[in-house]
This record gives C-alpha cells, structure tokens and sequence, in this order.
C-alpha cells in the first residue's frame, strides 16, 4: 500500500534519480529501523546452500552492497548485489535509465557504474544481513577483452570469504565486447582459470563458495547448449538465465524503446524463459538454474520454475510492483515440486 502511494511520486522523477532516492531511503531503514519480518519459509536447497525461499534479488539494483539490510526486510530468499568490478567506474554518460511503462519494461546502458570491489567488500562487512548473499563480478570498461579474466580473478579474491555464491557477469550488453566472453574458446579459458582460483580460495578460507554465469537472453540454441557442455565441463555450481536483451521486437513504437542498451522487464520474459527452458533439457539436472528475466507476478515466477529452474529473481518487476511482488511470488513457488 506504502508503494502505491510513493510510486507516482518516484515516475515523476528521472529514471536514474528515483532509484538512488530508493536506494538511499533502503539504506537508512536498515540502519535506523527496528529489524523486519524474517523472510517467508519455504525452505530448498540448491548449491549445497539452504534457501529460506525460492525468491531472490537480482544484481544490478544495489552495485555496491550499500541497502542489503533495507532491501533484506522485503522477504527475499537470498540477495544478489553488484555488478562491481576490480576499480571504481562512473559508467556510460547519463542519462542511462529508461522506464517503459506501457509495456513494463526498462532500458539500462549504466555499464557497470559502482564504486569498486574494495568499497563493496566494506559495505557487506557492515551489514548486519546473515542470509544467502550472492556477490556478482565483472571487468573494469578500459581492460582490454583479452585480459578480462584478470579483472574477474582480482574480484573473486576479494569478494570470497563474504559471499554465499559469486556471479560471474558476461552477459551485459552495456562493457564494450563483454558478450565476446560467452563464445567457446573465451569461455573456456575463462572458466578454467575461475575454477582453479575457486579451488585454492577453498583451501585457504576453509569453505567452498560455488561459482554462477549468468548469461545473455539473445542467444541461438547451439550457442545455449555449447555454453551448458562449458558449465558441465567445468563443473561449474549454476547458470543464470538471462540477463537484458539487446532485441527491440516487443518495443516497437514505445516511448524510449529505440534507446540503447539492455532492455529488462516484461518484455524479457518470454525470450529469458526459452533460454531456460533450453537450459534445463541441455543439462538434464545436472546443475541448477536461476532464472531471472520479466517476472511482474506469482504466475510468471511460477512459470519460470516450471521451465526448469530451481530459483528466481526480481528486480525490474519491483519498480512496478513494488515489495509486494516478493511476497506474492514466495507465495506462488511455496511447494513448487512437491507433488512432481
């Protein structure tokens, strides 16, 4: 009800300025506020971590770990924060944030705007959160494609002892040639090099944190299944499906919808779920997937486990939605298989 109060107040402002007015307003409810409810129980295990919920936040809404307490107060199952990357970036020039409310989409081009792994590392180390936190990388805008597996190392180090799972980002269309990383060969050093590393942060802080990619919506089929023989060949812990589209098919004639950049919400989900669809026949169980990509309620929540996903995440539904979709949507998942 708050939401749908604050909501016409936060369209009239600029896309960019209304998320950080949010962020902020998230950031002094978990310093100052009494603690929230715990988050609904529905209870599943994936990853060998145990999930309160099915539900969780996608990266991209808090890059630098700054509301993990606010934002924990909204019921999530888990919390995934980033992108960030090995040094600060102010990202692509604003403006850069594009609601499209006729079709419930958003256009982003941010590029990965954050404020380095060392600030987040000291925001999570303040945080009073103790759930699944999920922790997503990527590579500095300027380091050359060749050499982004430095820049993704560099941030695993870093980012370890404090995170339940790490994401690994190649799938933004918004750092120049990042996508490049999703070919055969580029994905193959680059997960190589990410499971050795995984291997010795092991060893040296005594607990095993698994790895996830997360990749593109815009993707053929064969890349799909070459990039699910990587994960198996690799061992990789997860699959994220999908990230922004670069695709304008659902956004002809909308306000904004020429704009460039990854376009998320609504008109995501179809393409996103295809991808995990494909993702589920291609891996035949062996590791999970978490979908992310258009969820706006319970059923298209629903809809993405029954594509073959074990977890779900939210983030362009919210800024229509509001706190109220995370609760609808644990609502929907609760029980998902229990009579399959």
């Amino acid at each position: 009800m708050l939401y749908d109060i604050a909501r016409p107040i936060l369209f009239s402002l600029d896309a960019e300025t209304a998320h950080e007015f949010s962020l902020a307003t998230l950031n002094l409810a978990g310093r100052f506020l009494p603690a929230g409810k715990p988050a609904p129980s529905d209870p599943v295990e994936v990853m060998g971590l145990s999930f309160p919920n099915r539900i969780g936040l996608a990266a991209g809404l808090d890059k630098n770990g700054e509301a993990i307490d606010g934002l924990a107060r909204f019921g999530f199952g888990f919390i995934e924060i980033g992108t960030v990357t090995p040094r600060p970036q102010p990202g692509n020039p604003r403006p850069r944030l594009f609601r499209l409310p006729e079709v419930r989409g958003i256009i982003n081009r941010m590029g990965f705007n954050n404020h380095g792994v060392d600030a987040l590392v000291a925001n999570v180390g303040a945080a009073k959160f103790k759930g699944v936190l999920g922790i997503n990388i990527g590579k500095n805008f300027d380091t050359p494609i060749e050499n982004a597996a430095d820049d993704y190392l560099a941030c695993l180090d870093k980012v370890y002892a404090l995170a339940s799972y790490v994401t690994v980002n190649i799938s933004s269309p918004n750092t120049k040639n990042l996508r490049q990383l999703q070919g055969e060969s580029e994905l193959d050093d680059l997960l190589g090099r990410l499971k050795e590393r995984q291997a010795r942060l092991a060893d040296k802080h005594g607990r095993y944190v698994p790895l996830t990619l997360k990749i593109a919506p815009d993707l053929e089929p064969a890349q799909v299944i070459n990039i699910a023989d990587a994960l198996r060949r690799h061992r990789i812990d997860g699959v994220i499906a999908t990230n922004t589209t670069i695709s304008r098919e659902k956004v002809q004639g909308v306000r904004y919808g020429e704009q460039q950049g990854g376009l998320s919400g609504a008109p995501v989900f179809e393409a996103s779920t295809a991808v995990v669809a494909q993702l589920a026949q291609a891996l035949a169980g062996e590791l999970p997937i978490i979908a992310a990509g258009g969820v706006l309620d319970g059923r298209g929540a629903r809809a993405k486990l029954e594509a073959g996903a074990q977890l779900v995440q939210l983030y362009s539904g919210l800024i229509y939605r509001g706190p109220a979709l995370v609760q609808e949507c644990v609502r929907a998942t609760a029980d998902f298989g229990a009579d399959r």
